[in-house]
Parts: C-alpha cells; structure tokens; sequence
C-alpha cells in the first residue's frame, strides 16, 4: 500500500448507504423533536409529569438531530466514531427511558408502565452491547491507522 492509496483511504468521505440513514435519522429526529416540542410548548394545562417527559423526548430528539448534522457535515472518515456516539446516546437515552418507566410503575403506580420498563430495559441492554462492540471497533480502527501511519513514515526497505 503506498502513500497516495493510505490518503484516499483516510480523506474518504461516508458511504451513499450512511449518507443516506444518517439524512433519514436528521429527518426523523427533527419530526419527533417539532412533535413533542410543539405539544409541550402549546398545551399549558399539561400535567407537571408529562410537560417533563415531553421536555426530555424534545432534548433527545434535539440531541439526535444534532448527531446526525454533525455525521454529515463532517468531511473526513469518522473510524468508528459515529458508532461510539451514537451507542452511547442510545444507552444514556434507553436508560432515562427505563429510569421514567420504573419511577411511574412504582412512585405512581401506573401498570402500563411495568411492560414499557421491560422494553426500556432491553433497549438499554442492546445499546450498551452495541456501545461495547462500537468503542472495541473504534480502538482496532485507531490501531491500524497508527500501523499505517507508522509504516508511511518509516523508510521502505530496498
């Protein structure tokens, strides 16, 4: 592998394929974020509980938004890092999910909430199961790339 080929595969851009699912998240997320904005800013006589829930589902859909925009405007190979973000904000987020859940089954008892905190709770177990692989992923990337780099320094044997 020479120079100008180790170049081109650190100055690639994002894939068509996660171009296009990064667009189609920046579209969902900024859906769900006006939806539950719009809701909670027009509706005053919301119960406190729910004007929260609404809050936070806007926040997380506004932190989404902002993932996504930042994946597309980002010129360069991401090795892995759009990976570890976004585990890691889909286990932060799974897991406010199943703490609002639990508090509602057993502060409030609502019985609805019991089934939504299994799903919560298997959401959060899958986001941390992808965060893991995600960061192992990302530390094999980074090694290699140091590899490479290392090897475009050093001078070629004759």
């Amino acid at each position: 592998m020479n120079t100008t080929a180790v170049s081109a595969l650190l100055d690639s851009e994002l894939s068509a394929r996660s171009r296009f699912g990064h667009v189609l998240l920046l579209l969902a997320a900024a859906t769900m974020a006006t939806l539950t904005g719009s809701l909670w800013a027009t509706e005053p006589a919301l119960p406190a509980r729910t004007a929260a829930a609404f809050a936070v589902m806007t926040g997380m859909g506004l932190c989404w938004v902002a993932y996504a925009a930042w994946v597309l405007t980002t010129r360069r190979v991401l090795l892995g890092r759009q990976r570890v973000l976004a585990s890691a904000m889909g286990a932060l987020f799974s897991g406010v999910a199943l703490a609002g859940a639990l508090a509602a089954g057993l502060l409030a008892d609502v019985p609805a909430a019991w089934p939504a905190a299994l799903v919560f709770a298997a959401m959060a177990a899958l986001a941390v199961v992808m965060l893991v692989r995600a960061q192992s992923d990302y530390a094999r990337l980074r090694r290699r790339r140091a590899e490479l780099e290392q090897r475009l320094r050093s001078p070629a044997p004759d």
